[in-house]
């Protein structure tokens, strides 16, 4: 894992608990604003104080009676309490909800007389008045404040839990598509392998008689011919279960185009049981001679299964590429079992157990690799014709394996 992909998958990991930390430090400022800046030490008590502590005096001085010694201690108080504003927090606030004022009741006590009493009174109610009225907004304010924090612990809640079940649901997706993927390659690996095993069994099977004959040769015409056979069969065993190659050979189907008389590939079929039937003239093409060899081998190894007579393969030129047609006497096939022979492990309708259901779709694979195709048809007069036409081989990137 790269360090950046590193970082992305531990930031994302971390996601859920940055989005609850911001949250709530954004949606808790208010809330801490009111309960411990704006309330933080609040004493409403200071200013029902002050105004008993002026109505108290205004009392005395208003007795006749009252002796001048209590009258006088009375009065200091009073003023002790509106000469010292530090008592009252929040003053400005308090002061700004109406037109009371502290300073107005500590000159009104100073002047000490009935009317400037009176008027400190006045002043000390209204202060006390603004001051619970004040308390009684910055309660619904630190109630107000409260829910909204119940509300965004809540939210930031939800969302966290959102947040981290979609990280948990991309991190499944991830597993499953990393699983796909693993599948997918050990499938294709299978099919890889499944369609090597298919095709070294033709050139095992020659390498094997013509070892069992080569001790029965009487004449060194044999044993030479009969060690051409083996040179050969080694030769394809070779080629086609190169393990560096295998997706190249029966997957992806990377070509080695040569030109070659295509006349030479048809002739080697040539057998008691098999008629091959070439034109005079060359027909000379750009084509993977191995893959030709295998495309043949699988047509007529088909046509033979399917017949108790003899095979033609019959090579000729058509709108101006090769063709090469391959026909059988036998029963034929219905319309969609044509079809389905072309699938893979598709084994035609004769329960034939000995096949596997792999050489037509991949002549078909070996046929669009070289640009061209190959098509199953009833012949006229009874039988099997598969034509294989060719093309320009495509470059390795444009080469798929066929529909199913």
């Amino acid at each position: 894992m790269t360090r950046r992909r590193l970082a992305r998958e531990l930031g994302l990991a971390l996601l859920p608990a940055l989005l609850s930390l911001g949250l709530l430090v954004v949606v808790t400022r208010p809330a801490y604003d009111a309960l411990i800046q704006t309330g933080g030490g609040w004493k409403p008590h200071a200013y029902q104080g002050l105004a008993q502590d002026v109505l108290q005096y205004q009392v005395a001085r208003l007795n006749p009676q009252e002796r001048p010694a209590r009258r006088t201690l009375l009065r200091d108080i009073a003023l002790s309490s509106a000469q010292n504003p530090q008592q009252f927090v929040l003053l400005a606030e308090i002061e700004r909800q109406g037109e009371a004022r502290l300073g107005v009741v500590e000159r009104a006590l100073r002047l000490d007389t009935d009317a400037s009493v009176a008027q400190a009174v006045a002043e000390s109610l209204a202060l006390n008045s603004a001051a619970a009225e004040y308390s009684r907004e910055l309660g619904l304010r630190s109630a107000q404040a409260l829910s909204d924090l119940r509300r965004t612990l809540g939210v930031a809640a939800l969302l966290s839990g959102l947040v981290s079940v979609l990280l948990i649901l991309r991190a499944l997706l991830l597993w499953r598509g990393e699983r796909l993927r693993v599948e997918r390659r050990e499938a294709r690996q299978r099919e890889a392998l499944s369609l090597a095993s298919h095709e070294l069994r033709r050139p095992l099977q020659s390498l094997m008689l013509a070892s069992d004959l080569l001790r029965q040769a009487q004449t060194p015409e044999e044993r030479q011919h009969l060690l051409a056979m083996i040179e050969d069969s080694a030769g394809q065993l070779a080629s086609r279960a190169d393990l560096t190659r295998l997706n190249d050979l029966y997957l992806d189907v990377t070509l080695r185009p040569q030109r070659r008389d295509l006349r030479e590939l048809t002739d080697r079929f040539a057998s008691a049981r098999v008629q091959v039937l070439n034109p005079p003239e060359p027909v000379v093409w750009a084509v993977d001679p191995g893959r030709v060899r295998q495309m043949l081998e699988n047509l007529i190894e088909n046509a033979l299964k399917y017949t108790d007579s003899h095979v033609e393969v019959t090579l000729d030129v058509h709108a101006g590429a090769p063709r090469i047609r391959v026909r059988d006497f036998g029963a034929g096939m219905g319309p969609d079992e044509r079809a389905r022979v072309f699938l893979p492990y598709e084994r035609g309708p004769r329960g034939l157990t000995a096949g596997q259901g792999l050489g037509l779709p991949l002549v078909r694979r070996y046929a669009r690799a070289h640009g061209g195709d190959i098509s199953m048809t009833q012949a006229a007069g009874g039988g099997l014709l598969l034509t294989l036409t060719f093309g320009q081989p495509a470059p390795a990137s444009e080469v798929s394996a066929p529909s199913s």
